[in-house]
């Protein structure tokens, strides 16, 4: 990141405003491509929330993409995206009858672990439907449950019989199988000391027995319906995922951005490619420097992981008392003390594209320069959750 290069960039913007350097960008899909090797990537949309970007990314080589929320894919079909898997299960009855009557039946497949999934779906008219497996580890005969809590089929037997309940049905047709290993792919394994060795332990231990039954379950499924994909992994586990035969695609988004959670891998270092830039708007002591906003915190469970974190100008670092406030965000350390009111401090956001839903759009930068602005989800006047 060039401090120099961004705000020569920016210099005809007003903060707050976003960025995207296309030359990360692209340099992160090339990364995360290579990664995957002959295995396809699939783009987590959520993790992106910009059309214009969900386009360069699958221009790049990646093929199809994981929705968030049905509606989404709805919209992204609309739009004329197609492939698309909506990775989470669905209650929503309208958008369910929307794609059973509508043109884009084809182009979405959407997701079930359980029989009341499968019921509502044939209810709104029926659809091309993924089955969702638990990823999770369950050492010491089950009584450690690792893993976050997703779906209740976990064992062959019980993802073959899912299968057998929706090719029974009139409309419903099974065309995949996911199994997403949220605490491979999700939980940074470049820490140091005990904490960062129990967690590669763990890693490498769940890692194991999931390669082999994942398998298993896949070769349950598949003899009860013609599967067209096997998804599982994500951004931090690309080449480990990649790697499983059983395994037919990678999903991927976050890495695209390189996030601040993403700077915990051993195994590869995105480019930081999404940034955002706050205005000084006060200087309460010599040593502080309080800017506009800033309170953008990232899903999951509470922590200082979680805050954006000020970047550049370097050596800044947020008030503990304080933390990134709703309307004001005071920034402590050596640099402070040469900011003055309307200098501009550029920010990371913890995770991807939670980035975009407080930002109507993208300034997209090469170099020293924009070469334009792009409607975010928001900016587009989509907001899916």
């Amino acid at each position: 990141m060039n401090r120099d290069a961004l705000d020569r960039a920016t210099a005809g913007l007003d903060p707050p405003f976003a960025v995207v350097d296309l030359g990360a960008f692209d340099a992160n899909a090339a990364d995360l491509l290579r990664r995957a090797g002959s295995t396809a990537l699939r783009l987590a949309s959520k993790s992106v929330r910009c059309r214009a970007l969900q386009r360069r990314a699958l221009d790049a080589g990646f093929r199809g993409q994981l929705c968030f929320t049905l509606p989404e894919a709805l919209w992204l079909a609309g739009h004329g995206f197609d492939d698309l898997v909506v990775a989470y299960p669905t209650a929503d009855r309208a958008a369910l009858r929307e794609l059973a009557e509508g043109p884009h039946r084809g182009a979405i497949a959407v997701m079930a672990d359980s029989r009341e999934h499968l019921d509502l779906v044939a209810a709104c008219g029926g659809a091309r439907v993924c089955l969702d497996v638990d990823a999770g580890w369950w050492p010491a005969r089950g009584r450690i449950r690792i893993g976050v809590k997703r779906s209740p089929v976990r064992t062959p037997e019980q993802a073959a019989a899912l299968a057998a309940d929706a090719v029974a049905r009139p409309g419903i047709e099974v065309v995949g199988l996911m199994s997403y290993e949220a605490h491979i792919a999700g939980v940074g394994d470049a820490g140091r000391g005990p904490r960062g060795a129990a967690i590669r332990a763990i890693q490498r231990a769940s890692a194991r027995e999931l390669t082999a039954r994942r398998a298993a379950v896949v070769a349950a499924v598949r003899a009860v319906a013609e599967l067209q994909f096997v998804n599982g992994g994500g951004t931090g586990s690309v080449e480990r995922t990649a790697a499983e035969p059983a395994v037919t695609e990678v999903a991927a988004g976050s890495g695209l951005y390189g996030p601040t959670l993403f700077d915990a891998y051993r195994a590869f270092a995105p480019r930081p490619a999404a940034l955002f830039a706050l205005p000084v708007v006060r200087k309460p002591s010599a040593a502080t420097a309080t800017v506009l906003g800033g309170g953008y915190l990232a899903s999951g469970a509470a922590g200082a992981d979680r805050l954006p974190r000020p970047v550049l100008p370097a050596g800044l670092r947020l008030d503990r008392l304080e933390g990134a406030g709703e309307v004001q965000t005071p920034v402590l350390g050596p640099a402070a003390r040469a900011l003055a009111l309307g200098d501009r401090v550029w920010f990371r956001h913890a995770k991807a594209g939670e980035l975009c839903e407080r930002f109507a759009s993208l300034h997209l930068v090469r170099d020293d320069r924009i070469v334009d602005e792009v409607p975010t989800y928001r900016g587009e006047g989509q907001a899916f959750l």
